[in-house]
């Protein structure tokens, strides 16, 4: 759900970000700008870390269209983040062959372990955890990932995610 603060920080693209911006929409016909939508995202995802609406409204702003083109591809793909979210945001299987093999208890561990409920985030900003659809894994269920590099792990157990969760921190510090 897209939230829209009541006072929001402006924002601002960097010198360098808009040229990424110009380099992606040059690859498309002229009138057609708006078919650079998506990797544009991407791109200040990237850079922010997720799509506040001032960014999404900037993004509308570059395009030449209407803020409410972006809001409703941001809001319809799952993977662009509407909120702030952690810098490991652990993406849980939660359809039918997963959850058969645990993927549920799993989420319900990782909300017991990190202290947040999903789309939440720890409280040292390194953790945000979230159910998603098929990650095509259906073999080595319960399965997540860790985007932004989409690291896949298999065959969950409690012990495992206390493992990874260790890990992280760890790799978090540095």
């Amino acid at each position: 759900m897209l939230r829209v603060e009541e006072t929001q920080a402006p924002v601002e693209f960097s010198p360098e970000l808009i040229s990424k911006f110009d380099d992606v929409k040059s690859r498309y016909p002229a009138g057609k700008q708006k078919s650079a939508l998506l990797p544009i995202l991407h791109l200040v995802q990237a850079e922010f870390g997720w799509l506040s609406a001032a960014a999404m409204d900037k993004v509308a702003g570059y395009l030449q269209i209407q803020d409410i083109e972006v809001y409703e591809v941001a809001t319809f793909y799952s993977m662009y983040f509407l909120n702030p979210k952690g810098k490991y945001v652990l993406e849980v299987c939660r359809t039918g062959p997963c959850c058969l093999v645990g993927a549920e208890k799993i989420m319900d561990y990782l909300e017991e372990k990190l202290g947040v409920k999903e789309g939440e985030v720890t409280a040292d900003g390194l953790f945000s955890w979230r159910g998603v659809e098929c990650l095509a894994a259906c073999g080595f269920g319960p399965v997540l990932q860790i985007g932004p590099e989409y690291t896949f792990y298999e065959n969950l157990t409690k012990d495992s995610v206390d493992k990874l969760i260790k890990d992280l921190k760890e790799k978090g510090k540095n």
